[in-house]
């Protein structure tokens, strides 16, 4: 990815003005790259003189308890206080990170929306940003949202700036964003980028159990129980799917984040180019989609689950039963095959 310098230059002359109020907000089912990327751009804008309030639609995982900053993000679902409205109904600037569009706020998007006079700055990585924003760092071809906040940290106030709290905060949503650094956009920049993050004195082994060695024991047997008893695999072994009901997922205690991951482990399997995992929720299911090499998710996401993300990650949502759901799944899946998208 390139900056501009042009639109660093109009970044810089947006936060030149000091004692802003500022709100960062970030997707429905804030992951470890929408937290990170906020925690470390508020830690780094509050250093700066700025009053920010980071804000998410709903909660994130208990997985990420432990992030420094944390208990400064106010959950909109859960904000009985009003404290999300006050924030953003005072904000004169707002960044939203990792999403690429309003609507991807779900239940918080109609209190940003009712802001009109609010500057609205982009810094993301999902393909085709949507309109509304007076300033978009939008590279799709960044591994993650935290690998853009490090790039314009360090454009906007020197290496020096990284702090350990920040660095562990961005590490946390490169390393998630990757797959523990084993998909795509693994590029010698951002190799170079953890380097430098390593280098403020951050404990990568403790970061990496912190996330992913802190699950229930609910999580463990429901894993266990969606690969042995859920996981079919179609078109001769190379295209896998699980499902999960609100029943079953109350039957092992989950707990918002207990099913992330499942959909990358059908993977593991040599002849597996494609996986799916279908999630109930009251409203509708939830659809993520995964896959390896060229095969298209983000394409398939946007054709059959009006839906989109990244080529190898991509997720949309269903509205009718799960039986149709999986049913349309395989259909779209023949049809997918046969215009020659699966290789």
């Amino acid at each position: 990815m390139n900056l501009s310098e042009t639109q660093i230059g109009a970044l810089r002359e947006i936060l030149a003005r000091p004692q802003r109020e500022i709100v960062i907000v970030s997707h429905t089912n804030p992951d470890g790259d929408a937290v990170g990327s906020s925690l470390a751009w508020r830690e780094m804008l509050v250093r700066t003189g700025h009053r920010v309030t980071c804000i998410v639609p709903n909660k994130y995982p208990y997985f990420l308890d432990w992030m420094n900053g944390i208990g400064e993000v106010v959950v909109f679902k859960q904000d009985a206080e009003g404290r999300a409205v006050q924030a953003v109904e005072r904000a004169d600037l707002i960044f939203c990170l990792d999403f690429n569009a309003i609507s991807r706020l779900e239940i918080l998007s109609d209190t940003i929306a009712a802001n009109t006079t609010a500057q609205r700055v982009l810094i993301d990585h999902h393909l085709a940003p949507g309109p509304g924003f007076d300033l978009a760092f939008s590279y799709p071809d960044a591994s993650s949202t935290c690998y853009v906040v490090y790039r314009l940290i360090e454009a906007l106030w020197g290496a020096e700036a990284f702090t350990p709290t920040i660095a562990e905060a961005l590490y946390v949503g490169m390393m998630t964003d990757t797959g523990n650094f084993s998909f795509s956009h693994l590029t010698p920049a951002l190799y170079r980028a953890v380097a430098t993050l390593a280098e403020t004195g951050i404990d990568i082994p403790q970061i990496h159990n912190n996330v992913y060695n802190a699950y229930t024991e609910g999580r463990a047997r429901l894993f266990g129980y969606a690969i042995n008893r859920k996981m079919e695999l179609i078109q001769q072994g190379t295209v896998a799917y699980m499902s999960l009901l609100e029943s079953e997922m109350r039957r092992f205690k989950f707990q918002q984040g207990d099913s992330e991951g499942f959909v990358n482990y059908a993977l593991t399997i040599k002849k597996v180019k494609m996986s799916a995992m279908f999630l109930a929720h009251r409203k509708f299911i939830r659809v993520s989609l995964r896959s390896r090499g060229e095969v298209d998710v983000n394409l398939f996401a946007r054709k059959y689950f009006d839906g989109g993300g990244h080529r190898n990650a991509a997720g949309g949502k269903s509205y009718v039963s799960m039986e149709e759901t999986i049913a349309h799944y395989i259909r779209s899946v023949e049809e997918f095959a046969a215009e020659g998208h699966l290789g």
